[in-house]
């Protein structure tokens, strides 16, 4: 049997140890000749350790594990045991209590109900090298990263309702993303969990995809068929709780070995779940090591991190008492921040091309610098505030939306402190807030046209953007993990028509360096007029890092046309436009400029040239200067 080296142990303690994955668990081995399995897990508060599975009937007490002294660690081996098979770990409390656990570093799960962790080899072919050769440039800074959020349980089914499987997926999700001009997709939380209806959010098993949809190999092939198609993978992931179900990490050894032992550290108030002990170096090493595995093993292109500020701040959520300040008197969770920073240099250390993101909902510093320079070195952050404050913006009538100018505007006061996603997400859709068509104010016609401007004003914003699924083609029942998305609805003219506006607001970001190599960068974005709020119009100008390439964008949110409307532009000569969603193709009334207009020498918003636009009603128009011969 092939014992873990002592001096793996000891950097599993001291320094941590990050790839856990190879040495942890269960391996498929040989032994004089003999097939068999090692098995290794962490269990320092154990008197005895032994494994109970297929292979040797789950008779207790016949597959013990011998312990490897002051590490904690307990490994074995056990002949006969093979791929497929099911086991557990009984771990012996030290008050004689005898309980069955999962496999912490367990790579595959059994289907829930059911409990048990499966033996599985790590064999699989890729096919996804000139993506992976391609990547950084992909996912650099002045990249265009539209992505679409999915939850695969409920994305699309089977007649019977059943759920999809990951070979099922393969083939049908790359054209789906491909045809919308997305780059990437999310998937909420793929590793295993047994409530479903936590969508992934409540995770037992940080190391094994979710069963529901088939083995590990076959998410690798989903994964390597959305590579050969130029699409990136990011995977949320969860290290800021865990639930506290006894077959899984809580109490692992009779002793709180994963969570703080204190319940004001170590238990979640809102998820009443149990908070990581970000201070135990072996707990970090468990949790870097789930993030580098599916970066490395499944080549994901990215983790978003769920509920960084849950992690940050020790009162999260929590009343006065019902927190323990720091050792400087503080808020901030002080081992958790480092805990994040040595997250984020070890996933960069091992994988550079790839993207790091925060869902962190305070205004939290430096979030995405370095370091090095004293930020927790995420590459990407979601903008929790640009998300509320344009949905709160949008269901308000179009009267009063003057009085709330500041909402459209505010977030330029900000927008390049960090490296920003726009995301409208799966949080925005749920627990009777309704779909994003169904918060848009007005009637039908009207609730089409503001999510056409919803839709436009994510994408002309500087940021990396997000849709949840269903957004692109409007669907207005809130989302219901239990059934897939309305498709019915995306065959009626209305819903095809935001499909095709989104389409073509993707294939504009995506295909116009002025719409995304400067995302990140204030040299990108310049206001032409933010101050028009009687009239409920904004517009300000995009430009390409060299400068060459400007579009100009003009957003009317009020439900008036506005015929001559006057804006300055930098160059005279024809503009074209590139995109109204007020167009005929997108549901829209057929109004505006008839493809392009000539800019007048009329000076105008302190520039020496203007344009007179036709604004028809609730309209985003995006236009380009034709060359100038």
């Amino acid at each position: 049997m092939t014992r873990i080296a002592d001096h793996v142990l000891r950097q599993f303690s001291e320094s941590g140890y990050f790839r856990m994955w190879d040495q942890f668990g269960s391996h498929l081995e040989h032994e004089d000749g003999v097939a068999g399995c090692r098995f290794a897990v962490w269990a320092p508060g154990a008197r005895a350790v032994d494994v109970v599975g297929d292979f040797n009937e789950w008779t207790p007490g016949s597959s013990t594990l011998s312990s490897r002294g002051p590490s904690g660690v307990w490994e074995g081996w056990c002949a006969g045991a093979s791929e497929g098979q099911t086991y557990k770990y009984r771990i012996h409390h030290a008050d004689g209590r005898v309980v069955e656990k999962a496999d912490p570093l367990a790579r595959c799960a059994e289907l829930p109900p059911r409990t048990g962790s499966v033996i599985v080899a790590d064999s699989f072919a890729w096919q996804d090298g000139e993506w992976m050769a391609d990547r950084a440039r992909r996912n650099s800074a002045a990249s265009p990263i539209s992505t679409y959020e999915l939850h695969v349980g409920s994305w699309k089914r089977r007649a019977d309702g059943s759920h999809l499987s990951w070979l099922e997926l393969a083939d049908r999700l790359p054209d789906y993303l491909e045809t919308h001009g997305f780059t990437h997709v999310e998937l909420m939380p793929v590793m295993a969990h047994p409530f479903y209806g936590s969508w992934g959010y409540q995770v037992t098993s940080f190391f094994a995809p979710t069963p529901r949809h088939g083995p590990p190999k076959d998410l690798k092939h989903l994964i390597d068929r959305l590579h050969q198609r130029g699409i990136g993978v990011i995977l949320d992931w969860v290290p800021s709780h865990f639930p506290d179900d006894e077959f899984a990490l809580a109490r692992f050894d009779g002793t709180h070995l994963y969570e703080h032992p204190d319940p004001r550290l170590g238990r979640h108030p809102d998820w009443h779940s149990l908070i990581f002990n970000y201070g135990r170096q072996e707990v970090r090493s468990f949790l870097i090591s789930s993030a580098l595995y599916w970066l490395t093993e499944f080549h994901a292109d990215g983790l978003r991190v769920d509920a960084v500020a849950s992690m940050l701040y020790l009162d999260y959520s929590r009343a006065e008492g019902e927190w323990v300040p720091n050792r400087f008197g503080g808020r901030e969770n002080l081992e958790a921040v480092e805990f994040v920073q040595q997250l984020n240099r070890e996933a960069y250390r091992a994988c550079p091309d790839v993207l790091m993101v925060a869902e962190e909902s305070t205004a939290w510093p430096g979030v995405t610098r370095p370091v090095s320079d004293g930020g927790l070195g995420f590459g990407l952050k979601w903008d929790m505030g640009w998300m509320h404050d344009m949905l709160d913006y949008m269901a308000r009538d179009p009267i009063q939306r003057r009085f709330h100018h500041s909402d459209l505007t505010f977030r330029q006061l900000y927008a390049f402190t960090e490296n920003f996603v726009l995301a409208l997400s799966h949080d925005e859709v749920v627990h009777g807030k309704g779909s994003l068509l169904s918060r848009m104010v007005g009637e039908t016609q009207a609730q089409f046209s503001n999510l056409r401007l919803l839709l436009a004003s994510m994408v002309a914003q500087p940021g990396k953007k997000l849709l949840f699924m269903g957004g692109e083609f409007g669907q207005r029942a809130e989302w219901d993990h239990e059934s897939e998305l309305d498709w019915a609805a995306a065959e009626r003219d209305a819903h095809r028509g935001v499909a095709r506006w989104l389409t073509d607001l993707n294939r504009l970001y995506v295909t116009e360096p002025a719409m995304h190599e400067l995302d990140c960068d204030a040299g990108g974005f310049e206001w032409v007029a933010p101050d028009d709020h009687l009239q409920n119009v904004i517009s300000f100008v995009r430009r390409s890092r060299d400068g060459q390439r400007a579009v100009l964008c003009v957003l009317n949110y009020s439900s008036t046309l506005k015929p001559g409307y006057r804006v300055g532009v930098s160059r005279g000569g024809e503009w074209s436009v590139l995109l109204n969603s007020d167009a005929a193709e997108y549901g829209g009334s057929g109004g505006g400029n008839l493809g392009r207009v000539r800019a007048e020498d009329v000076p105008f918003h302190g520039s020496a040239q203007s344009v007179r636009l036709t604004l028809p009603p609730l309209v985003a128009l995006f236009l380009l200067p034709e060359p100038q011969t």
